[in-house]
């Protein structure tokens, strides 16, 4: 498991490549986002803040390093949960992400 924090912020994210899964332990609860790889698509899958530690921008936090990956690794995004949709509704600019 790789850490991917960002400069600046209070807690550490950790990519697990083996589980397609980015990773935050806040408080002792865990947030996730799940995805997968498909052709070059990685397809989000799933995001997960338990609700004792919501409302800190944790899952938008998750979704910003799970997205800096795909551009790294020149994947387009295909968000298959109902939170990256709103993600990407509302950060224009990562439209050309979006496969």
């Amino acid at each position: 498991m790789a850490s991917v924090t960002p400069p600046g912020l209070a807690y550490e994210v950790e990519h697990d490549p083996a589980r397609h899964r980015f990773q935050a332990r806040i408080q002792g609860e865990l947030a996730l986002l799940d995805y997968r790889i498909q052709r070059k698509r990685m397809v989000i899958t799933h995001t997960e803040v338990p609700e004792a530690i919501a409302g800190r921008g944790i899952a938008a936090e998750l979704t910003r390093i799970a997205l800096r990956y795909a551009r790294d690794n020149r994947y387009k995004v295909v968000p298959a949960c109902a939170y990256a949709e709103q993600f990407f509704e509302r950060h224009a600019e990562y439209q050309d992400l979006l496969a």
